[in-house]
């Protein structure tokens, strides 16, 4: 499916009676659920949501680029990807040299291809975009290519002869997995301790099912440890079974890639009566569900938060059965870290969005949430966000907390010398911190922006910083 058609995708739902229906301050029963929708229907709903090109797609959507010699989407990709060299090669019928283009800079380019936000970084870059407000679809034909190469290959890269030097690798996700990858390439031997039992981190825990089908994320870890030399660790905490200071006396050099470990709160009274849950573990629960009949789900569902997590348990939300989704959001539309192609997504597929509020008290049952008081707000003469005074009610079964997530500092601070800023890694341009040995990239440093091609970027980075540190 082409970003921009959606029917098919809002075919797949059942019928909302709730839209444009507020009904707020009415009280209901709790009502949450699994099974709301037969097996049938949830596979239907929660197939692709971007339908693979074919290769005549590919082949017609690669000819529409100007293959700029200067290139702004490859400036605005965070891994540089040669955005007009793999499509030309795509053009000219080369598909795994496209490929080749597109790995040798982003390792977890297949991955990128279903999850970056496209339309606010190449993409909206494209001059297509300026000229007819229809960019060429860069992440359809990324995807073509990497798919196309994945299916007949099970590596990308030729390991170096062995250097002897070991470094230890803390996080299986998107920046620990490129970091070792770029490592192992250049022959050091990686060993990657993961604190859950699988890998993939964001990718394999965070992504909306519906975005990475088919075991993706499995599937493009095995490709990145295929180059060999790297061994992975799972069960293997930072701060619990190991310290850093342990890994510092063990191993040649050290890189952080911890991700967020906690989710921000509400700060309202009641915010742990049942009901009111975290969206980041339920869209885990939901994407380690062997049987989505067994999620559960409220009847009416109120979301708060306006980044891509919010949208992505909303949709979800709606795509397991519930009949009445409600985002709230309390900026307006153009401050949301969704993107304006995701806010759509999720209207299409039946999430009401409510702009300019912030949850103000629970109204529970006593054993149950029942509705969420919310206070209009807006940006005052200073520019700050403020309450109006005014409030509405939004009567609900279900409220999912989706307003942030926070990095856990202990474990790198606790007797070590890792600086920190605003709960964040200060790393510099090269991924170094403050503490000899260690580096850090992805979420879990000061500016990560929770994209996993920001994530794989860093790794790079540092991994190409640590190389050069271990062969000066």
């Amino acid at each position: 499916m082409a970003r921009g058609d959606y029917t098919s995708t809002t075919q797949r739902l059942l019928p909302v009676s709730a839209i444009g229906n507020e009904r707020d301050g009415e009280h209901i029963m709790p009502d949450i659920a699994s099974g709301r929708l037969p097996e049938a229907q949830l596979r239907a709903n929660f197939i692709d949501v971007h339908k693979p090109f074919d290769g005549h797609e590919a082949l017609v959507e690669s000819n529409r680029c100007y293959f700029c010699y200067d290139a702004p989407c490859t400036i605005a990709c965070p891994t540089s990807i040669d955005v007009p060299m793999f499509i030309r090669k795509i053009a000219t019928g080369n598909v795994d040299g496209a490929a080749e283009t597109i790995f040798s800079a982003n390792i977890l380019g297949g991955m990128c291809a279903r999850v970056c936000p496209t339309e606010t970084l190449c993409e909206e870059a494209c001059v297509r975009h300026a000229a007819e407000d229809k960019p060429v679809r860069i992440g359809q034909l990324q995807r073509f290519a990497t798919d196309h190469y994945l299916t007949r290959n099970d590596r990308f890269g030729d390991r170096a002869v062995a250097t002897g030097r070991k470094v230890a690798v803390v996080g299986a996700g998107p920046a620990g997995l490129a970091c070792a990858h770029e490592l192992a390439c250049h022959g050091h031997d990686v060993t990657i301790l993961e604190a859950r039992h699988k890998s993939g981190g964001l990718n394999e825990f965070g992504i909306a099912t519906y975005k990475a089908t088919d075991n993706f994320a499995q599937r493009e870890v095995d490709f990145v440890v295929g180059v060999g030399g790297i061994t992975i660790e799972h069960g293997k905490a930072l701060g619990r079974d190991y310290t850093l200071a342990d890994l510092t006396a063990r191993y040649d050099a050290v890189f952080l890639g911890l991700g967020l470990q906690a989710v921000n709160a509400l700060g309202l009274e009641g915010e742990e009566i049942a009901g009111v849950i975290d969206a980041v573990r339920w869209i885990e629960d939901l994407r380690q569900s062997g049987d989505k009949t067994d999620v559960e789900v409220g009847n009416r569902v109120v979301v708060i938060g306006g980044g891509m997590t919010a949208v992505d348990a909303a949709i979800q939300a709606r795509k397991l059965g519930a009949e009445d989704v409600t985002m709230v959001y309390r900026r307006g539309p153009e401050h949301m870290g969704a993107s304006a192609y995701e806010q759509d997504l999720a209207r299409l597929n039946g999430v009401r969005i409510k702009f300019w509020a912030a949850p103000a008290a629970l109204t529970t049952d006593g054993n149950h949430v029942t509705a969420v008081e919310f206070v209009s707000t807006h940006l005052d003469e200073a520019g700050k966000l403020v309450g109006t005074g005014q409030t509405f009610t939004l009567a609900c079964d279900q409220v999912m907390k989706a307003i942030g997530q926070a990095f856990v500092p202990g474990p790198v601070t606790s007797g070590e010398t890792v600086a920190l800023d605003k709960g964040r890694i200060v790393v510099d341009a090269d991924g170094r911190t403050s503490a000899p040995k260690v580096w850090a990239g992805g979420d879990c440093v000061l500016g990560g922006r929770d994209l996993t091609v920001e994530a794989v970027a860093h790794g790079k980075r540092a991994a190409q910083s640590i190389h050069a540190a271990l062969t000066a």
